[in-house]
């Protein structure tokens, strides 16, 4: 029997979601390049440890040192430009494989203490950019922050479990001259790679597809918190921009007029919740509102709303409603009977 390496099996998925995310209809190049370096570094393993080809071990750590950079890469762009960092300062990202390479040339002895700190570095960056929350990820669907928010922080602590494998790996050729190491690179590979290919699948879904020129985000220090509240309110109902489902912070931000951080704080303030569930309030209820007045089906009144899928879109309905979509439908139809047949015995 032909032996395949769990490596190869985990490559083979990440391929499979490689080629979904390249049939989108605007692929997300930081999200496609990380899935692609999953799956490469996961074939690396396979053939380092399942067949025994050494010579790998100088190129996977250059390879593994790309990978955090490219995971803050990613998640980055679900945040606006002018909140992203200059150039200057993403050029340094290029650092990490640089360094491992220098080390694999001259000094290969620090390769794991370096590798260890480079994972869990960019663990802490990866969690510093999403601690204000979804709002945080502006550049994200509004239907898709709290799914992208949710994937960040997997990838943060997927970056920490590959940190722990290799201290793990380190202290078994200490302990057992590497007696454990190709199962304990098994499955970090099946857990770490794994978990950050699906998350950069869900984050990258939140990503909104192109649309016409907007306006230049303007700055407003002097609006107040219930002044812009209103005006996206405003906006909101009367130009149904809720049923947008490409609507980001960002956009919004633009059609008001005022920084986003501006909105999330107004929001965060006065409605008690941040700016993804402000917004989907209003889509559940033009949901309850359909399914209340029309016969249209659950995921008709799901679309027509501005959700994209019916995960978040029950998630949010249970949220509001406490029930989900199709007994909320059968107990407002009963008690719009109810009412109908108490207004017929008064009238008799």
């Amino acid at each position: 029997m032909i032996f395949v390496p769990l490596p190869f099996v985990v490559a083979l998925l990440l391929l499979i979601l490689f080629v979904r995310m390249l049939r989108a209809e605007r692929p997300s190049l930081p999200f496609l390049a990380l899935v692609g370096l999953c799956a490469l570094q996961s074939v690396l393993l396979g053939l380092r440890w399942g067949y025994g080809m050494t010579e790998l071990r100088y190129a996977l750590p250059v390879v593994a040192s790309s990978l955090p950079p490219i995971v803050l890469a990613g998640f980055r762009s679900l945040i606006h430009r002018g909140a992203a960092q200059p150039s200057g300062v993403r050029w340094l990202h290029a650092a990490p494989p640089v360094l491992m390479l220098g080390l694999v040339l001259f000094a290969p002895g620090l390769i794991d203490a370096a590798l260890i700190v480079i994972f869990v570095g960019y663990a802490l960056a990866m969690l510093d950019l999403g601690r204000a929350g979804p709002d945080a990820l502006d550049e994200a669907r509004i239907d898709g922050a709290v799914a992208a928010h949710r994937a960040l922080v997997i990838a943060a602590l997927s970056l920490c479990l590959s940190a722990f494998f290799d201290f793990a790996v380190f202290m078994d050729f200490a302990w057992s001259k590497g007696d454990n190491a190709a199962f304990l690179v098994g499955n970090a590979n099946f857990l770490g790679l794994l978990l950050i290919g699906l998350t950069a699948i869900v984050a990258a879904r939140a990503q909104p597809q192109p649309a016409a020129a907007e306006e230049v985000e303007k700055s407003s220090s002097t609006a107040q918190d219930r002044e812009v509240l209103d005006r996206v309110r405003k906006l909101l109902v009367e130009q149904k921009l809720a049923r947008d489902e490409n609507l980001t912070l960002s956009r919004l931000a633009r059609r008001v007029g005022v920084p986003a951080r501006q909105i999330s704080g107004a929001v965060n303030r006065l409605a008690g919740k941040n700016v993804s569930q402000f917004i989907n309030d209003f889509r559940i209820a033009e949901a309850c509102r359909l399914l209340s007045e029309t016969d249209m089906s659950v995921t008709a009144a799901m679309l027509e709303s501005g959700f994209q899928t019916k995960s978040n879109f029950n998630r949010e309905f249970r949220r509001v409603t406490a029930r989900n979509p199709a007994a909320w439908r059968e107990q407002s139809r009963s008690e719009t009977l109810a009412v109908v047949a108490r207004v017929g015995a008064e009238d008799a």
